[in-house]
């Protein structure tokens, strides 16, 4: 058998992706379930995220093992496996149990460092373990990872590489300000009371946020979670428990929101997020970030004193010589500026050009004093008026570009929304609105991506790597302990045959010299067995030596049942032994 996951996560999958194919509490235990019943898998554990949804198994065919994993990921997630396909990852053997290790230690988290992901892995072998769809290899591997997390955190500074989601959220939100600073007196609402809402609860609190109201679909729950933060000792915070219908009402008054809640459909709408901030801004709450109004160009214009423009396009094609005309002062072939004093035939020739220029030639700039268009070939009169008009304005009419529409300073958020749930809880839409300032999975993965890493990185990767090749050494050796103690078996009993056939021969044979020749006997066989097994062992551990085992059940004619009983035993034992 050997370990295989398949998985995706905010590294090889859009957000948009992940939310639809996040898995519920009942999902998961249906998937594990299914997965261990799966004719390639006999082991099966699920790591589900806001950020990663990864299947570990330990199957006997990889190509089955991929097909069959990747097929149930596909039914239990509701997305269908063409959809999925290109989004999944494998690993396999040694590179899955690196993966993992680099998981527990932050190194694959959206917040590179962040130390809820032990948790999360905690979580996930206790359900293994519930549903007893982890056996040996997926008990000894979660448990390693949870102890080579916190040893990454421990032994190096990667918690100075990244913080939690929740506190990164919080800095977003923040816009770059100090989150003590930005927190301080505010009222916030919160949204569930699992692990990450009363870890942003408590965040907040110390934050020094005026009042913390959690709201949840269980009210004790809730209650429960405003206790803990009210009697809290590093916190001066009032806390108290709302029900779900309270919500509306509470976010009129809440100055933060952070929602993370398990239900399937949105716990916030757009809507409700505009009712909530109606009449705390100075415009209505939905015109932010909206497009231009009709002419809003033109209009900014006007203001700005320059003159309606005579039609669209650029300068290619104009009879000036622009980089010698360019070089007068004041002269822009945009039109912001003015020349006066240019030859008569270059303003025919530029009329011309910017008559003919225009929206199919069929509008053409107004002579002064009439409305109707100039005729196709320009003349005289034409030519006088441009001059006139020279002379009055002090610039030329030109064919320019559409001015840049200038964007309308958008207010001081009033409501920060902080939506740490997968699939999202509050709607998309709320972060155009007037006043409000929305940060999300999406969000959070965009603004990860150019966060820098700090040096410590590189010492978390060389511990997952000793990680990896200890506990790959480890597996290896496991995997010939059955083979070395049936043999270790079958020649205690090949001494236990042969002291009895002595006893038939010499009955008389006093106690102290039947216990002396059985000692000798035992020393003997064991001398001979040592130097083979302990050599076995060390060359079983490098890579490759699986083989080692089958040469020692050849070479001693072991009986394969033997060894499979020692491997039950084992089993067994590491079943009563629990989690570490």
């Amino acid at each position: 058998m050997s370990l295989l996951v398949v998985g995706l996560s905010h590294r090889s999958a859009p957000v948009s992706v992940l939310e639809r194919a996040s898995l519920s509490a009942d999902a998961q235990v249906k998937l594990l379930q299914d997965t261990v019943a799966a004719e390639p898998a006999g082991e099966a554990a699920v790591l589900a995220t806001c950020n990663r949804i990864e299947l570990y198994a330990d199957v006997d065919k990889f190509h089955a093992g991929v097909a069959e994993l990747s097929t149930l990921l596909a039914q239990h997630s509701g997305v269908g496996l063409e959809e999925l396909t290109p989004y999944l990852y494998v690993h396999y053997e040694d590179r899955a149990v690196h993966h993992l290790f680099s998981v527990a230690c932050g190194l694959d988290s959206m917040v590179v460092g962040e130390g809820q992901i032990l948790g999360q892995i905690k979580d996930s072998l206790a359900r293994a373990q519930e549903l007893n769809s982890a056996g040996r290899l997926l008990n000894d591997l979660f448990q390693q990872a949870l102890r080579v997390g916190k040893r990454a955190h421990s032994e190096t500074g990667i918690d100075r590489a990244g913080q939690s989601l929740v506190t990164f959220g919080l800095e977003q939100l923040a816009a770059g300000g100090e989150v003590q600073t930005w927190a301080r007196g505010k009222r916030a609402l919160v949204i569930g009371a699992g692990s990450m809402s009363s870890l942003a609860a408590a965040t907040l609190a110390r934050a020094g946020v005026a009042e913390v109201v959690v709201a949840n679909r269980t009210f004790d729950r809730a209650e429960r979670l405003a206790r803990i933060l009210a009697e809290g000792d590093d916190t001066d915070v009032l806390a108290r428990a709302v029900p779900m219908e309270s919500v509306p009402f509470e976010l009129t008054r809440a100055d933060v929101a952070v929602s993370c809640t398990g239900a399937t459909g949105l716990v916030l709408t757009a809507e409700s997020v505009a009712a909530a901030v109606e009449g705390r801004t100075a415009a209505p709450a939905d015109v932010a970030d909206g497009p231009p109004a009709p002419g809003g160009t033109a209009a900014m214009g006007a203001e700005r004193g320059n003159p309606p423009a005579t039609g669209l396009g650029g300068e290619d094609g104009c009879p000036l010589d622009l980089p010698a005309v360019q070089g007068t002062a004041g002269f822009s072939v945009l039109g912001e500026a003015a020349v006066a004093g240019m030859a008569a035939a270059d303003l025919e020739q530029h009329a011309a050009w910017v008559d003919n220029g225009t929206a199919g030639g069929a509008q053409r700039a107004a002579r002064p004093g009439t409305a109707g268009p100039l005729d196709p070939a320009p003349d005289a009169e034409t030519i006088a008026a441009l001059a006139a008009t020279v002379a009055a304005v002090g610039r030329i009419p030109e064919r320019r570009r559409p001015e840049p529409a200038d964007e309308p300073p958008r207010p001081e958020p009033v409501l920060f929304l902080l939506d740490l749930a997968m699939p999202r809880d509050i709607d998309a839409a709320a972060h155009r609105l007037t006043g409000v300032r929305l940060v999300d999975i999406e969000s959070l993965a965009e603004a990860s991506a150019g966060a820098p890493m700090a040096a410590d990185v590189d010492q978390v990767r060389r511990i997952v790597s000793d990680e990896v090749a200890a506990f790959g050494a480890a597996l290896r050796a496991a995997h010939i302990t059955p083979t070395v103690v049936a043999l270790r078996t079958m020649a205690a009993d090949v001494v236990a045959s042969e002291i009895a056939r002595l006893d038939g021969r010499l009955p008389g044979l006093d106690d102290k010299h039947r216990a002396e020749i059985t000692q000798t006997v035992r020393r003997v066989v064991d001398k001979l067995l040592h130097a083979p097994t302990v050599r076995v062992k060390q060359l079983a551990a490098e890579p490759g030596g699986a083989g080692y085992a089958d040469a020692l059940r050849t070479l001693f004619d072991l009986d394969p049942e033997a060894v499979a009983a020692v491997s039950r035993a084992e089993d067994s034992t590491e079943k009563d032994r629990g989690p570490a």
